[in-house]
């Protein structure tokens, strides 16, 4: 048995410190009530940039460079201590954290952006970053494309989780490459919500018989802050939902057994059983009984892949853990 907690809150908006901090507290919130594993939204540091839904591509171009900036200020740095406050509430919980962050480059121009979604074990230690694959139509001009080096399942004490963000759960090649490491616990951050998602997710759940985690985005009008450039004009509602959130837990076969959660701030809890995933393979397992390797294969490069190879064989990423190593 594993006791989950969907965190369902707006963040501290484009306030990485803040945010971060309000995560921490979270997890410490979540763990009081028996929680093993804490779940955060997509983009929830320091929050996801709605604003690109709204700018009008090519006459927007001044407001939307000033937001990029402010984004980019408050991204972070997975090779610097910005997460240790969210590392140290996992340790001094026991509990394991899945977060979804606005991540900064920081081993080739250090300017670029991904979406990205970390796994934090109960010893505190990072287990794993996926950067999504895909951004979605305007995403493409805040992120970057991430590559398969994170596209993986972990072992935590909760369970085998493995994670994609958003549309990337509509990619069926990169579900089964999640599937086809024995994931238990399916996790789907995500600025998606409403009807059509959450049939999604329990398709996802009927098609990978394992446990699906849908944690949405929550969003109001008044998140906001005050000093949002041209608030006035693209957040005029206070009362809005931007997002309404609609996070979700569906068991193996498609049932949902919590939420969806809408329209409300808080955290959503569930007890769910990683060992009911064998069973419901028992029937459909499409990686396994269910696959036919003699006709169909996938085929994915998990290598980290960079612009630049030198001839020596490295890259700007081992010059730069050559280089850390030395100042150590």
């Amino acid at each position: 048995m594993t006791n989950l907690a969907i965190v369902q809150k707006a963040p501290v908006f484009l306030d990485k410190a803040q945010t971060i901090d309000l995560a921490a507290q979270t997890v410490d919130e979540a763990a009081a009530r028996g929680a093993e594993l804490v779940v955060f939204t997509e983009a929830f540091i320091p929050g996801y940039p709605a604003w690109i839904w709204r700018l009008r591509p090519g006459t927007d171009w001044n407001l939307s460079e000033q937001l990029h900036e402010r984004l980019l200020q408050n991204a972070v740095n997975l090779d610097a201590d910005d997460l240790d406050p969210l590392r140290h509430a996992a340790s001094r919980n026991d509990v394991t954290v899945v977060c979804g962050i606005e991540e900064r480059d920081s081993g080739l121009g250090r300017a670029t952006l991904f979406n990205s979604v970390v796994v934090i074990g109960p010893e505190g230690k990072l287990l794993n970053r996926h950067r999504k694959l895909m951004p979605t139509n305007p995403e493409r001009m805040v992120w970057g494309f991430g590559d398969a080096s994170g596209l993986k399942v972990v072992d935590t004490p909760a369970g085998r989780v493995g994670t994609l963000l958003c549309w990337e759960n509509y990619m069926p090649l990169a579900r089964y490459a999640i599937y086809s490491q024995g994931v238990e616990i399916y996790i789907a951050p995500t600025y998606d919500s409403g009807d059509d998602w959450i049939s999604s997710l329990q398709h996802i759940a009927r098609e990978g018989c394992c446990w699906v985690v849908g944690c949405g985005n929550l969003l109001r009008g008044s998140d906001i802050p005050a000093d949002f450039p041209e608030k006035d004009s693209l957040y005029p509602d206070v009362d809005e939902w931007i997002n309404p959130g609609d996070s979700v837990v569906i068991a193996p076969g498609g049932e949902i057994v919590a939420g969806p959660m809408r329209e409300e701030a808080g955290i959503l809890y569930c007890t769910i059983e990683p060992a009911k995933v064998g069973i419901a393979r028992r029937a459909l397992d499409v990686t396994g009984h269910y696959s036919r390797p003699d006709i169909f294969q996938l085929h994915v490069d998990m290598r980290a892949q960079s612009p630049v190879t030198f001839e020596d064989g490295t890259t700007p990423r081992d010059l730069k853990q050559n280089h850390d190593g030395e100042k150590s």
